[in-house]
């Protein structure tokens, strides 16, 4: 794996991929939110709703799903080349997520996503890859956008910008709630069943090669979990109140742990 020419990254800045095309059923909506958590408390019919169909109290679709709707990226990143930047895939991992919801995501449907690479940044320790996607209906209509980061350790130092490194401004006082849930040790395998194959969640020998003791937990399943526990205190555990989410992996995860939401009105 060798460092990318300046030229070569600024070649790939501005690039849209092919559009992917994401056709989903109720079934794939249950098995996501299992993935991030869903439900803690399955009596709860406020939380059953998100992970089943017949569901009085309606069957609906977490916001977090909308990541999914991009999953195809996965599969094309797998190969280790992306526009002529060729990279080990084993040393990739999650930067940044953020997504817009437009609407209430339907239960089921078939979506069309375009990605374009925004920008590509140079961090001394590897790079750092940023696409926007826009997530659209079978009508055209745009459901969701979002935006991603992806960083590749090792491919760093080819000369380009650095970009910004704002730091997340946590509040001076106690949180105004905390909200505590454990991650089960087979989590990465039940989420990874929505898409995203890469072995460094499943193969404790492909996980060894990113230099992780065990497979790591999916950045997107620990996106999922943090979506739920905003809604559940601050949306009234209703979907269709929370609009939009970003976040910043600044850690990995093991399966089995522990993961503590902090919020702050």
């Amino acid at each position: 794996m060798s460092v990318p020419s300046l030229e070569l990254v600024n070649s790939v800045i501005g690039t849209e991929l092919e559009p992917i095309v994401y056709a989903y059923t109720e079934r794939d909506v249950a098995l996501y939110a299992l993935g991030i958590g869903a439900p803690a408390d399955w009596l709860d019919q406020s939380e059953l709703r998100y992970v089943y169909e017949l569901s009085g109290e309606g069957f609906k679709v977490i916001p977090s799903f909308a990541v999914i709707y991009t999953g195809g990226m996965i599969q094309k990143i797998l190969q280790g080349n992306v526009g002529g930047i060729e990279f080990n895939p084993m040393m990739l991992v999650h930067g940044e997520q953020s997504i817009e919801v437009k609407r209430p995501l339907p239960t089921s449907g078939t979506i069309t996503s375009v990605p374009k690479i925004t920008n590509i940044f140079d961090k001394g320790s590897g790079l750092l890859m940023v696409t926007h996607t826009t997530s659209m209906d079978e009508n055209g209509d745009v459901v969701a956008v979002g935006q991603s980061s992806m960083f590749i350790r090792g491919l760093g130092g080819f000369g380009g910008e650095r970009g910004t490194s704002e730091k997340v401004e946590i509040p001076d006082r106690e949180p105004d709630v905390v909200h505590e849930e454990s991650t089960l040790q087979i989590q990465a395998l039940i989420y990874r069943l929505s898409g995203d194959v890469n072995p460094l969640h499943a193969d404790p020998q492909m996980a060894a090669i990113g230099n992780f003791e065990t497979p790591i937990l999916h950045g997107l399943s620990t996106f999922g979990f943090a979506t739920r526990a905003v809604m559940k205190h601050f949306c009234d555990n209703d979907s269709d109140k929370l609009t939009a989410v970003g976040v910043r992996f600044s850690k990995h995860v093991f399966p089995g742990d522990t993961l503590v939401t902090e919020m702050w009105k």
